[in-house]
């Protein structure tokens, strides 16, 4: 429980925590206003495609290299602002009937699909922030212009026992948002 992957009712009993869309907004999802505000993102599904793992996707998600993965690239836009453009590359194994369909007309957040419709729980990140430029294709998607600085964040998504299950990179547009990340004590 204190690592939010339980959560205790009192008089119902001990469950698992849920990836409903309170939890990604305060516990995955760290990109606000300048000002502090916290929005929830509109997302759009770009791409939807099969692949095999290139080097660093297998390393990232501890797969062999060339194993079957979907590729898939999601914008995000706060405020209808374009902010976010997320890169995800998750093994085919672990989301085997997964369609682009399901993908994109799903209900709620990723994690709750990936946690309802297949059993993988996501229950914590690892992640690591550069800047970058965007490039052309990025700059298009996010309706800025090439070069434009950008922040980079490439997580690991874990499940039990520290077995990655996702491996996202994302490109945010920071000129009136930032990543804001409140840890615990």
């Amino acid at each position: 429980t204190a690592e939010n992957i339980l959560v205790r009712q009192q008089g119902r009993g001990t469950f698992i925590a849920a990836h409903n869309q309170d939890r990604l907004m305060f516990y995955f999802f760290h990109i606000v206003r300048r000002n502090g505000g916290k929005e929830y993102p509109a997302d759009e599904t770009l791409s939807f495609a099969k692949g095999r793992a290139d080097a660093t996707e297998a390393a990232k998600l501890g797969r062999k290299r060339a194993a079957s993965v979907f590729r898939i690239v999601n914008r995000l836009s706060i405020g209808g602002e374009p902010v976010v453009i997320d890169q995800i590359v998750i093994p085919q194994r672990l989301f085997p009937r997964l369609t682009a369909r399901q993908f994109q007309e799903r209900p709620n957040t990723i994690y709750h699909l990936y946690q309802t419709a297949f059993g993988v729980t996501v229950i914590r990140s690892s992640e690591r922030l550069a800047a970058v430029s965007a490039d052309g294709p990025t700059a298009k998607r996010l309706k800025i212009a090439a070069g434009t600085p950008l922040l980079e964040i490439r997580r690991v998504a874990l499940t039990y026992n520290d077995a990655p299950v996702e491996y996202r990179r994302s490109l945010v547009h920071t000129a009136h948002f930032e990543y804001f990340s409140e840890l615990g004590g």
